[in-house]
Protein backbone atom coordinates (compact mmCIF):
# COMPACT_ATOMS: atom_id res chain seq x y z
CA UNK A 1 0.00 0.00 0.00
CA UNK A 2 1.72 3.07 -1.53
CA UNK A 3 0.54 6.96 0.02
CA UNK A 4 0.61 9.44 -2.34
CA UNK A 5 1.10 13.24 -3.04
CA UNK A 6 -2.17 15.05 -3.56
CA UNK A 7 -1.29 18.64 -4.24
CA UNK A 8 -0.82 18.95 -8.27
CA UNK A 9 -2.91 22.17 -8.65
CA UNK A 10 -2.11 25.44 -6.27
CA UNK A 11 -5.86 26.00 -4.91
CA UNK A 12 -7.12 29.47 -4.90
CA UNK A 13 -5.36 31.54 -1.59
CA UNK A 14 -8.13 34.10 -0.11
CA UNK A 15 -6.78 36.56 1.56
CA UNK A 16 -5.00 36.39 5.30
CA UNK A 17 -7.94 38.23 7.01
CA UNK A 18 -10.78 36.44 4.87
CA UNK A 19 -9.04 33.38 5.56
CA UNK A 20 -8.79 33.47 9.33
CA UNK A 21 -12.44 34.67 9.43
CA UNK A 22 -13.62 31.74 7.64
CA UNK A 23 -11.64 29.33 9.90
CA UNK A 24 -12.94 30.77 12.99
CA UNK A 25 -16.32 30.64 11.68
CA UNK A 26 -15.71 26.72 10.95
CA UNK A 27 -14.56 26.01 14.41
CA UNK A 28 -16.58 28.62 16.70
CA UNK A 29 -19.04 26.50 17.87
CA UNK A 30 -16.83 23.55 18.97
CA UNK A 31 -14.41 25.86 20.47
CA UNK A 32 -17.01 27.60 22.48
CA UNK A 33 -18.74 24.24 23.97
CA UNK A 34 -15.00 23.41 24.36
CA UNK A 35 -13.37 26.02 25.96
CA UNK A 36 -16.89 26.15 28.41
CA UNK A 37 -16.38 22.36 29.47
CA UNK A 38 -12.22 23.81 30.32
CA UNK A 39 -13.58 26.59 32.47
CA UNK A 40 -15.80 24.24 34.24
CA UNK A 41 -12.59 21.51 34.81
CA UNK A 42 -10.66 24.32 36.30
CA UNK A 43 -13.40 25.29 38.69
CA UNK A 44 -13.88 22.00 39.66
CA UNK A 45 -17.63 22.29 38.83
CA UNK A 46 -19.54 18.79 39.84
CA UNK A 47 -20.88 18.68 35.71
CA UNK A 48 -18.02 18.05 34.69
CA UNK A 49 -19.18 14.56 32.97
CA UNK A 50 -21.77 16.02 31.27
CA UNK A 51 -20.17 18.82 29.76
CA UNK A 52 -17.24 16.79 28.64
CA UNK A 53 -19.50 14.55 27.09
CA UNK A 54 -21.21 18.05 24.90
CA UNK A 55 -17.59 19.18 24.11
CA UNK A 56 -16.85 15.40 22.63
CA UNK A 57 -19.87 15.75 20.89
CA UNK A 58 -19.89 19.14 19.47
CA UNK A 59 -16.47 18.25 18.69
CA UNK A 60 -17.44 15.17 16.70
CA UNK A 61 -19.90 17.25 14.49
CA UNK A 62 -17.79 19.63 13.65
CA UNK A 63 -15.44 17.74 11.42
CA UNK A 64 -13.76 18.77 8.19
CA UNK A 65 -15.17 16.04 6.19
CA UNK A 66 -17.33 18.11 4.14
CA UNK A 67 -15.35 21.08 3.26
CA UNK A 68 -14.14 21.46 -0.33
CA UNK A 69 -11.07 24.22 0.44
CA UNK A 70 -8.26 22.58 0.81
CA UNK A 71 -6.14 25.89 1.97
CA UNK A 72 -9.22 26.24 4.55
CA UNK A 73 -9.06 22.95 6.28
CA UNK A 74 -5.33 22.91 6.25
CA UNK A 75 -5.39 26.01 8.47
CA UNK A 76 -8.28 25.10 10.57
CA UNK A 77 -7.15 21.56 10.33
CA UNK A 78 -4.05 21.84 13.17
CA UNK A 79 -6.37 23.54 15.84
CA UNK A 80 -9.29 21.80 15.31
CA UNK A 81 -7.51 18.32 15.76
CA UNK A 82 -5.55 19.53 18.86
CA UNK A 83 -8.47 20.68 20.48
CA UNK A 84 -10.58 17.47 19.85
CA UNK A 85 -7.58 15.23 20.86
CA UNK A 86 -7.19 17.15 24.29
CA UNK A 87 -11.26 16.25 25.34
CA UNK A 88 -10.75 13.12 23.31
CA UNK A 89 -8.37 12.19 26.38
CA UNK A 90 -10.87 12.94 28.74
CA UNK A 91 -13.39 11.03 27.09
CA UNK A 92 -12.06 7.89 26.15
CA UNK A 93 -14.26 5.40 24.81
CA UNK A 94 -16.39 8.22 22.59
CA UNK A 95 -16.38 6.58 19.76
CA UNK A 96 -18.07 9.76 16.92
CA UNK A 97 -15.18 11.65 18.44
CA UNK A 98 -12.51 9.00 18.30
CA UNK A 99 -14.05 8.24 14.57
CA UNK A 100 -12.96 12.13 14.06
CA UNK A 101 -10.10 12.57 15.76
CA UNK A 102 -8.47 9.23 14.06
CA UNK A 103 -9.68 10.27 10.61
CA UNK A 104 -8.81 13.79 11.23
CA UNK A 105 -5.27 12.92 11.95
CA UNK A 106 -4.67 10.60 9.17
CA UNK A 107 -6.66 12.81 6.01
CA UNK A 108 -4.42 15.85 7.36
CA UNK A 109 -1.23 13.12 7.12
CA UNK A 110 -1.86 12.08 4.09
CA UNK A 111 -3.24 15.42 2.80
CA UNK A 112 -0.68 17.91 3.76
CA UNK A 113 2.29 15.86 4.89
CA UNK A 114 2.33 13.24 2.63
CA UNK A 115 1.93 14.41 -0.33
CA UNK A 116 4.11 17.59 -0.17
CA UNK A 117 6.83 15.24 0.58
CA UNK A 118 6.27 13.52 -2.28
CA UNK A 119 6.57 16.95 -4.20
CA UNK A 120 9.42 17.73 -2.69
CA UNK A 121 11.42 14.68 -3.30
CA UNK A 122 12.93 15.60 -7.13
CA UNK A 123 14.21 18.75 -5.25
CA UNK A 124 15.09 17.88 -1.81
CA UNK A 125 14.91 14.30 -0.63
CA UNK A 126 16.39 14.54 2.95
CA UNK A 127 13.81 17.39 3.28
CA UNK A 128 11.35 14.90 1.86
CA UNK A 129 11.50 11.83 3.88
CA UNK A 130 12.19 14.30 7.02
CA UNK A 131 8.12 14.98 6.08
CA UNK A 132 7.83 11.44 5.69
CA UNK A 133 8.49 10.55 9.24
CA UNK A 134 6.48 13.17 10.79
CA UNK A 135 3.48 11.52 8.38
CA UNK A 136 3.90 8.57 10.04
CA UNK A 137 4.39 9.91 13.43
CA UNK A 138 0.68 11.42 12.37
CA UNK A 139 -0.61 8.08 10.98
CA UNK A 140 0.33 6.20 14.29
CA UNK A 141 -1.20 9.03 16.34
CA UNK A 142 -4.24 8.37 14.43
CA UNK A 143 -3.51 4.71 15.03
CA UNK A 144 -3.51 4.66 18.35
CA UNK A 145 -6.76 6.98 19.41
CA UNK A 146 -8.62 4.43 17.15
CA UNK A 147 -7.37 1.46 18.78
CA UNK A 148 -7.70 3.15 22.49
CA UNK A 149 -11.44 3.59 21.46
CA UNK A 150 -12.02 -0.20 20.50
CA UNK A 151 -9.93 -1.42 23.42
CA UNK A 152 -12.10 0.90 25.84
CA UNK A 153 -15.64 -0.59 24.11
CA UNK A 154 -14.00 -4.51 24.31
CA UNK A 155 -10.89 -5.14 26.95
CA UNK A 156 -8.26 -6.71 25.13
CA UNK A 157 -8.84 -6.01 21.66
CA UNK A 158 -5.51 -5.54 20.23
CA UNK A 159 -4.35 -9.01 21.99
CA UNK A 160 -7.47 -10.73 20.66
CA UNK A 161 -6.96 -9.16 17.40
CA UNK A 162 -2.65 -10.94 17.44
CA UNK A 163 -4.23 -14.09 17.95
CA UNK A 164 -3.46 -16.43 14.81
CA UNK A 165 -6.73 -16.86 13.00
CA UNK A 166 -7.40 -20.13 14.41
CA UNK A 167 -7.36 -18.93 18.10
CA UNK A 168 -10.63 -18.80 20.11
CA UNK A 169 -9.89 -15.20 21.28
CA UNK A 170 -9.19 -14.78 17.31
CA UNK A 171 -12.57 -15.90 16.60
CA UNK A 172 -14.57 -14.24 19.68
CA UNK A 173 -13.42 -11.16 18.11
CA UNK A 174 -16.52 -8.73 16.62
CA UNK A 175 -17.35 -4.97 15.77
CA UNK A 176 -20.63 -3.97 16.90
CA UNK A 177 -22.41 -1.75 14.05
CA UNK A 178 -21.04 1.66 15.97
CA UNK A 179 -17.68 0.62 15.99
CA UNK A 180 -17.65 -0.09 12.08
CA UNK A 181 -15.91 3.42 11.56
CA UNK A 182 -13.26 3.29 14.23
CA UNK A 183 -11.84 -0.08 12.97
CA UNK A 184 -12.00 1.69 9.99
CA UNK A 185 -9.63 4.39 10.55
CA UNK A 186 -7.39 2.33 12.55
CA UNK A 187 -7.06 -0.43 10.15
CA UNK A 188 -6.48 2.59 7.06
CA UNK A 189 -3.82 4.43 9.38
CA UNK A 190 -1.40 1.35 10.31
CA UNK A 191 -1.53 0.97 6.35
CA UNK A 192 -0.58 4.28 5.70
CA UNK A 193 1.98 4.17 8.52
CA UNK A 194 3.01 0.72 7.28
CA UNK A 195 3.72 1.62 3.77
CA UNK A 196 5.85 4.75 5.43
CA UNK A 197 7.71 2.56 7.32
CA UNK A 198 9.25 -0.47 4.75
CA UNK A 199 12.63 0.04 6.33
CA UNK A 200 11.51 -1.36 9.53
CA UNK A 201 10.36 -4.97 9.28
CA UNK A 202 9.27 -5.16 12.95
CA UNK A 203 6.50 -2.65 11.49
CA UNK A 204 5.80 -4.45 8.44
CA UNK A 205 5.04 -7.81 9.66
CA UNK A 206 2.05 -6.25 11.73
CA UNK A 207 0.82 -5.96 7.55
CA UNK A 208 -1.46 -8.90 8.14
CA UNK A 209 -2.84 -7.65 11.73
CA UNK A 210 -4.46 -4.39 10.00
CA UNK A 211 -5.72 -6.30 7.07
CA UNK A 212 -7.72 -8.70 10.04
CA UNK A 213 -8.66 -5.42 11.75
CA UNK A 214 -10.03 -4.14 8.40
CA UNK A 215 -11.57 -7.72 7.20
CA UNK A 216 -13.72 -7.38 11.08
CA UNK A 217 -14.83 -4.22 9.83
CA UNK A 218 -15.58 -5.80 6.42
CA UNK A 219 -17.55 -8.61 8.05
CA UNK A 220 -20.15 -6.24 9.75
CA UNK A 221 -20.61 -3.50 7.13
CA UNK A 222 -18.85 -3.78 3.87
CA UNK A 223 -20.41 -1.39 2.58
CA UNK A 224 -19.01 1.38 4.51
CA UNK A 225 -18.63 4.68 3.89
CA UNK A 226 -19.93 4.33 0.09
CA UNK A 227 -17.30 2.44 -0.63
CA UNK A 228 -14.58 3.37 0.72
CA UNK A 229 -13.91 0.33 3.48
CA UNK A 230 -13.75 -2.05 -0.08
CA UNK A 231 -11.31 0.58 -1.15
CA UNK A 232 -9.33 -0.02 1.67
CA UNK A 233 -9.91 -3.69 1.67
CA UNK A 234 -8.59 -3.69 -2.16
CA UNK A 235 -5.53 -1.79 -1.33
CA UNK A 236 -4.39 -4.54 1.74
CA UNK A 237 -5.45 -7.01 -1.15
CA UNK A 238 -2.95 -5.60 -3.61
CA UNK A 239 -0.36 -5.32 -1.15
CA UNK A 240 -0.29 -8.32 0.42
CA UNK A 241 2.56 -11.34 0.04
CA UNK A 242 -0.22 -13.38 -0.42
CA UNK A 243 -2.88 -11.29 -2.01
CA UNK A 244 -4.57 -12.33 -5.13
CA UNK A 245 -5.36 -10.07 -7.81
CA UNK A 246 -8.65 -10.70 -8.72
CA UNK A 247 -9.75 -10.40 -5.13
CA UNK A 248 -8.18 -7.15 -5.09
CA UNK A 249 -10.40 -6.38 -8.51
CA UNK A 250 -13.28 -7.94 -6.63
CA UNK A 251 -13.30 -5.21 -3.71
CA UNK A 252 -12.51 -2.29 -6.13
CA UNK A 253 -15.34 -3.20 -8.36
CA UNK A 254 -17.88 -3.25 -4.89
CA UNK A 255 -16.40 0.29 -3.87
CA UNK A 256 -16.74 1.29 -7.60
CA UNK A 257 -20.73 0.17 -6.98
CA UNK A 258 -21.18 1.32 -3.64
CA UNK A 259 -19.88 4.84 -4.11
CA UNK A 260 -22.39 5.37 -7.54
CA UNK A 261 -19.14 6.79 -9.39
CA UNK A 262 -18.75 9.72 -6.79
CA UNK A 263 -15.64 8.67 -4.96
CA UNK A 264 -12.45 9.61 -6.61
CA UNK A 265 -10.82 7.56 -4.34
CA UNK A 266 -11.76 4.49 -5.71
CA UNK A 267 -10.41 4.92 -8.78
CA UNK A 268 -7.11 6.62 -7.66
CA UNK A 269 -6.59 3.60 -5.39
CA UNK A 270 -7.04 0.91 -8.08
CA UNK A 271 -4.94 3.16 -10.43
CA UNK A 272 -2.25 2.93 -7.80
CA UNK A 273 -2.22 -0.37 -6.60
CA UNK A 274 -3.28 -2.21 -9.78
CA UNK A 275 -2.17 -0.43 -13.29
CA UNK A 276 0.74 1.27 -12.35
CA UNK A 277 2.58 -1.86 -10.76
CA UNK A 278 1.86 -3.89 -14.00
CA UNK A 279 2.85 -1.05 -15.81
CA UNK A 280 -0.55 -0.16 -17.54
CA UNK A 281 -0.19 2.88 -18.86
CA UNK A 282 -3.72 3.21 -20.38
CA UNK A 283 -5.98 1.76 -18.08
CA UNK A 284 -3.65 4.14 -15.21
CA UNK A 285 -4.58 7.60 -17.11
CA UNK A 286 -8.13 6.38 -17.88
CA UNK A 287 -8.66 5.79 -13.95
CA UNK A 288 -6.88 8.96 -13.01
CA UNK A 289 -9.34 10.84 -15.53
CA UNK A 290 -12.21 9.32 -13.81
CA UNK A 291 -11.43 9.93 -10.54
CA UNK A 292 -10.87 13.83 -11.65
CA UNK A 293 -14.47 13.61 -12.89
CA UNK A 294 -15.85 11.42 -9.89
CA UNK A 295 -14.23 14.33 -7.66
CA UNK A 296 -16.85 17.03 -9.54
CA UNK A 297 -19.70 14.98 -8.35
CA UNK A 298 -19.27 15.05 -4.51
CA UNK A 299 -17.21 18.17 -3.75
CA UNK A 300 -15.97 17.54 -0.31
CA UNK A 301 -12.43 17.44 1.58
CA UNK A 302 -11.64 13.15 0.45
CA UNK A 303 -12.94 13.71 -3.11
CA UNK A 304 -10.51 17.31 -3.44
CA UNK A 305 -7.53 15.81 -2.21
CA UNK A 306 -7.95 12.71 -4.47
CA UNK A 307 -8.38 15.24 -7.63
CA UNK A 308 -5.41 17.11 -6.74
CA UNK A 309 -3.53 13.68 -6.40
CA UNK A 310 -5.04 12.36 -9.84
CA UNK A 311 -4.10 15.77 -11.47
CA UNK A 312 -0.36 15.77 -10.08
CA UNK A 313 -0.13 11.76 -11.18
CA UNK A 314 -1.33 12.92 -14.57
CA UNK A 315 1.29 15.84 -15.32
CA UNK A 316 4.05 12.75 -14.07
CA UNK A 317 3.29 9.74 -16.59
CA UNK A 318 6.52 9.70 -18.81
CA UNK A 319 8.34 9.29 -15.13
CA UNK A 320 6.26 6.62 -13.87
CA UNK A 321 5.93 4.57 -17.38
Amino acid sequence: MRTVPVFGVKPYRASAPFREAKVLALIAPAMRTALLAAAVLLAGCSPRTLLLQQAAQGLAGQGLGEEDDLVLAREAGAFYLKLSESVLRETPGHLPLAETVAGGFTQYAYAFVAQPADELEPLDARAAQRLRQRAARLYWRAHGHAMAALEARQPGFARALAVPPSGSARQALRLESQEVAVAYWAAASWGAYIALSTDKPEVVADLPLAQRLASLAWQREPDHGQGALATLMGNFEAASPTGAKAQALAYFDRAEAAAGGRSAAVYLARAEALALPAGDRAAFETLLRKAVEAAGERRDLSNQVMRARAQWLLTRLDDLF
